[in-house]
C-alpha cells in the first residue's frame, strides 16, 4: 500500500481524530488518521485509479503498437532492426519497473512514485511529439523508392536522437508508473474483509478488462491517425491524455487508503540477510539445524521442507557464543515465499517471448495483405492488435460472471481455479496461436508465390487480412488467463511490504522476454541470412520466413508449458494470503 503522502500530514499528531467504529487496520487517510472503511477505498477509490491506467495504456499503446512502422517508414530502419529496436525498447519498459518498485517501497511510497512518474511519462511524450514534427526528409519520396535504397533515407541525426532519447524516457516513467498503479489499486480493497476480499479478486479482473478499453481507443483512433494523418498528432493525444490523467489520480487523494509505515526494517535488507546469514552458515550440520528448529517449536507444516538450507539463517555461525545476530523465522520465511516465486518466473519467458510477436510481425505481415474494408478505405495494419484487446474485453465478463461462479461450484475456491492453473490454461492457448499463425503465414506464401508476386514486395498479396484475426483472438483469450493470472499472483504471493516489487517481477518477465525475442530475431536473421541469402525476416516478406520462427515459437511453448506443470504441480503457496 502506497504511504500516505507527507505533503498532506501537516497536521499535528494531537490533531482531533475522528471517531470511527468500522476503521481498516494497517491503512490511514491523506492526512495520516485512521480511516473509516465506509469513507476510503472500495471500488470508488479503485475507479480514479482505473482510470489513470486506462490513460497510461492509451498512451503507452498509442508508441508501442504501430512504432514499427514508424521506424521502417520515417525513420528509414529495416524490418529486422525495427524489430529488434522495438524489442529492446520493450523490454526497458518492462524491466525499469524493477527500479521504480524498489523506490516506491523502500523510500517515496505508491501514491508519491505515481505522480512523479507521471510528470515524467508527460514530459517524455511531449518530447517524443515533438521529434515527429521536426522537418526532416520527404517521406513520401523515401516510400516510393526500393527497399535497397531504403537505408539512404534516414533522417537527420538530431532527430533520431531526440526521438530515441524522449522514447526511453517513457520506459524509464513506465518504470516506475506502471507497478505502483496496479499495486495501491488493488490496496484500496481490505484482504480481511470477506467482501473486500472477493472484490480484490475481481479487481484484477476487470483492471484488466478497462486496461484493455484504453489499448482498443488506442488501435482504433491513434493507428488511423498515424497513418492517415500526421505522426505529431498521433504521439500528442497521448501527451494531452496522460496530463488529464494526473489531474484526475489528484482528485482521489482524499478517498485513498496508505499503509502505515512499518517499524520492521527494510523487507530488502530482511530478505537479504536471510541469504546472507544462511551463506555463512553454510558449514552447519542437519543436526545443529533442527535443534534449532526444535527449541523454537516449530512445527512441520506442508513446504518446511522446501529450501530447507535458508533455516540455517536461524543460528548463530558455528563456534560462537550465540550473540552475533540471527534471522527470525518470520523473516526466513518471507525469503522462502519469494524464492518460490522462481520457477514460475522463470518458465513463463517464452510466453512473453510469443506475446512480443504481436505488436512486430503480426503487424508487418498485416501491412502484406489485402485490408480494404471498403472503397478507399484501408484498416491501419496495427489496429488488428485491437482484436486482442477486444476479445479480453468480450471474454472477462463471461470469465468473471459465468465461469468464476461455475467453477466455484466445484472447487470451493472464492476464484474458482488456482492462479496457477489459470496462467497454465492461458500458456496452452498462446501454443495454440502459434500454430495457427504458422499455418496462416504459409497460406500468405503460397498465394503469393501462385501469383508470382514473390519479388514484388510492395504488392499486395491478394489474401484478406482477416485470415489474421483467430491468431489474434486467441491471444486476447490467453491474455485473460495468463496476464491476469500472473498480475494477480505476483501481488498477492509476496509480502505485505513488496507487493510493488511482485508486480514489477511480472513485468520483468515480458522485459526479459522482449529481449529473447529480440535476441532470436537477430541470432536468426544473422544464421539464416548469410551469404546474401534471403533471411527468415528478410524485408521482403513475401521471401522471408515467418512461418519458421512461429513454427520454433510453438515447439518453445509446448516446452515451456511442460515444464511449468511440473514446477506448478509442486509450488506450495503463501498460506496467509492465498485468496
Amino acid at each position: 500500500m502506497g504511504t500516505a503522502p507527507t505533503f498532506f500530514a501537516a497536521a499535528s499528531d494531537d490533531a482531533e481524530t475522528p471517531l470511527l467504529r468500522d476503521t481498516v487496520d494497517g491503512a490511514v487517510d491523506y492526512r495520516g488518521r485512521p480511516v473509516a472503511r465506509s469513507a476510503s477505498g472500495g471500488w470508488r477509490s479503485a475507479g480514479f485509479i482505473i482510470g489513470v491506467e486506462v490513460a497510461e495504456r492509451f498512451a503507452y499503446y498509442g508508441i508501442s503498437s504501430n512504432l514499427i512502422t514508424y521506424l521502417t517508414g520515417p525513420l528509414g530502419q529495416s524490418t529486422a532492426a525495427a524489430a529488434a529496436n522495438v524489442n529492446a525498447w520493450s523490454g526497458t519498459a518492462s524491466l525499469s519497473p524493477l527500479i521504480g518498485a524498489f523506490v516506491a517501497d523502500s523510500f517515496l511510497g505508491r501514491y508519491r512514485t505515481i505522480v512523479v512518474a507521471s510528470l515524467v511519462y508527460i514530459l517524455g511524450l511531449g518530447l517524443l511529439t515533438l521529434s515527429a514534427i521536426i522537418p526532416s526528409f520527404n517521406t513520401s519520396d523515401c516510400q516510393s523508392k526500393s527497399t535497397i535504397q531504403i537505408s539512404s533515407c534516414s533522417p537527420p541525426l538530431h532527430q533520431v536522437l531526440l526521438f530515441f532519447s524522449s522514447l526511453y524516457l517513457v520506459a524509464f516513467a513506465q518504470g516506475g508508473h506502471k507497478p505502483c498503479v496496479q499495486a495501491f489499486g488493488a490496496d484500496q480493497f481490505d484482504g480481511q474483509n470477506p467482501e473486500e476480499c472477493k472484490a480484490k479478486s475481481s479487481f484484477f479482473n476487470w483492471w484488466y478488462f478497462c486496461m484493455c478499453g484504453g489499448t482498443l481507443a488506442t488501435l482504433l483512433i491513434l493507428n488511423y491517425i498515424q497513418d492517415n494523418l500526421n505522426w505529431g498528432l498521433g504521439f500528442g493525444i497521448p501527451c494531452v491524455a496522460m496530463a488529464a490523467a494526473l489531474i484526475l489520480f489528484l482528485l482521489g487523494t482524499k478517498t485513498y487508503r496508505y499503509s502505515v509505515k512499518s517499524d520492521e526494517r527494510n523487507p530488502f535488507l530482511r530478505i537479504g540477510s536471510v541469504f546472507a546469514t544462511a551463506a555463512r552458515n553454510w558449514k552447519t550440520t542437519t543436526k545443529a539445524l533442527t535443534a534449532e528448529e526444535e527449541s523454537c517449536g516449530t512445527l512441520p507444516y506442508e513446504g518446511s521442507g522446501q529450501f530447507k538450507f535458508l533455516n540455517k539463517a536461524l543460528l548463530s555461525p558455528d563456534g560462537s557464543k550465540g550473540d552475533s545476530k540471527v534471522c527470525t523465522f518470520g523473516e526466513v520465511e518471507e525469503a522462502k515465499s519469494v524464492l518460490r516465486l522462481t520457477p514460475i518466473w522463470a518458465t513463463s519467458l517464452i510466453y512473453a517471448v510469443v506475446f512480443a510477436q504481436s505488436s512486430t510481425f503480426f503487424t508487418k505481415q498485416g501491412v502484406t495483405m489485402d485490408r480494404s474494408i471498403t472503397p478507399g478505405f484501408d484498416i491501419p495494419p496495427a489496429s488488428l492488435q485491437s482484436f486482442i484487446s477486444l476479445s479480453v474485453v468480450l471474454f472477462i465478463p463471461i470469465y468473471d460472471r459465468m465461469f468464476v461462479p461455475l467453477a466455484r461450484g466445484f472447487t470451493q475456491r472464492p476464484s474458482g481455479i488456482t492462479m496457477l492453473q489459470r496462467i497454465g490454461t492461458g500458456m496452452f492457448l498462446s501454443a495454440v496461436s502459434m500454430v495457427v499463425a504458422a499455418l496462416v503465414e504459409m497460406k500468405r506464401l503460397e498465394i503469393a508465390r501462385e501469383h508470382g508476386l514473390v519479388d514484388m514486395p510492395n504488392a499486395t498479396v491478394p489474401m484478406s487480412v482477416w485470415w489474421l484475426i483467430p491468431q489474434y483472438v486467441l491471444f486476447g483469450i490467453s491474455d485473460v488467463f495468463t496476464m491476469v493470472g500472473l498480475q494477480e499472483f505476483f501481488y498477492d504471493q509476496v509480502p505485505n511490504e513488496l507487493r510493488s516489487v511482485g508486480l514489477s517481477l511480472y513485468l520483468s518477465i515480458f522485459g526479459v522476454g522482449n529481449f529473447l525475442s529480440s535476441f532470436l530475431v537477430s541470432a536468426i536473421a544473422n544464421a539464416t541470412g548469410g551469404d546474401g541469402g534471403d533471411s527468415w525476416f528478410a524485408n521482403n516478406l513475401n521471401r522471408a520466413h515467418l512461418d519458421y520462427f512461429y513454427w520454433l515459437l510453438s515447439g518453445l511453448s509446448a516446452l515451456e508449458l511442460v515444464v511449468y506443470l511440473y514446477f506448478a504441480r509442486s509450488y506450495i503457496y503463501n498460506r496467509s494470503r492465498t485468496i
